[in-house]
């Protein structure tokens, strides 16, 4: 699977990345963890509307326990996925009526964040904040589309 063109892309985060992004994301195959971190924090100041490389980031810092990194990158991944999607940047505030959270886009991307958010949370020890994320989650996605009902187990299994 091919996270930066194709199908995966567009289900993911709307649509294909610039061809400038996704040299420079490919050219960091095999790069040591400093230079993959100062490539991708760069791509998302000099192209923030670039979802994949919020996803990138904190799944990154994510499997390197860098919780804090981890929580900024997805933070920063969702507000421009609001911004793309015309969402309010207050995700509290976000109604199931603004967007069409089941349609491959910025949207979906928006409420895929979410989950990582939650996870993220959960994985600092703010259960607190991780409900909080969950029972929005639950409030735009009633079926569990994108699965956070996992995150929403784990937060169970911790009490």
């Amino acid at each position: 699977m091919n996270l930066l063109t194709g199908v995966e892309s567009t289900e993911l985060f709307g649509g294909d990345v610039s061809p400038a992004v996704r040299r420079l994301i490919e050219g960091l195959h095999g790069a040591p963890p400093e230079q993959v971190v100062a490539v991708l924090w760069s791509v998302t100041l000099t192209s923030p509307q670039s979802l994949a490389v919020y996803y990138l980031l904190y799944k990154f810092h994510t499997g390197r326990g860098e919780l804090d990194h981890a929580q900024r990158a997805a933070r920063r991944g969702l507000k421009a996925a609001a911004h793309a999607a015309g969402l309010n940047e207050d995700w509290q505030t976000v109604q199931a009526g603004d967007a069409n959270f089941d349609a491959p886009g910025p949207a979906r991307f928006w409420l895929f964040t979410l989950k990582a958010l939650a996870f993220i949370g959960l994985r600092r020890g703010e259960r607190e904040a991780a409900a909080q994320l969950i029972a929005q989650l639950r409030r735009l996605d009633p079926a569990d589309h994108l699965g956070f009902g996992v995150v929403e187990a784990l937060l169970q299994g911790c009490a």
